[in-house]
């Protein structure tokens, strides 16, 4: 199979948390993150280390 897509991120978002899962070539990273805004920037950050 031919692979089109590098590496992606799903989230399952509830009121209180995000739980996030990349998906690389390396295989699969999950971390869940709180809904607070200090936490949300940490999200962002998690992602952006996989870039």
């Amino acid at each position: 199979m031919e692979i089109v897509v590098e590496r992606v991120c799903g989230m399952d978002i509830h009121k209180d948390n995000i739980t996030a899962c990349i998906l690389t070539s390396k295989g699969k990273e999950i971390q869940t993150f709180s809904t607070k805004t200090v936490f949300l920037l940490q999200l962002i950050d998690w992602i952006k280390q996989h870039t």
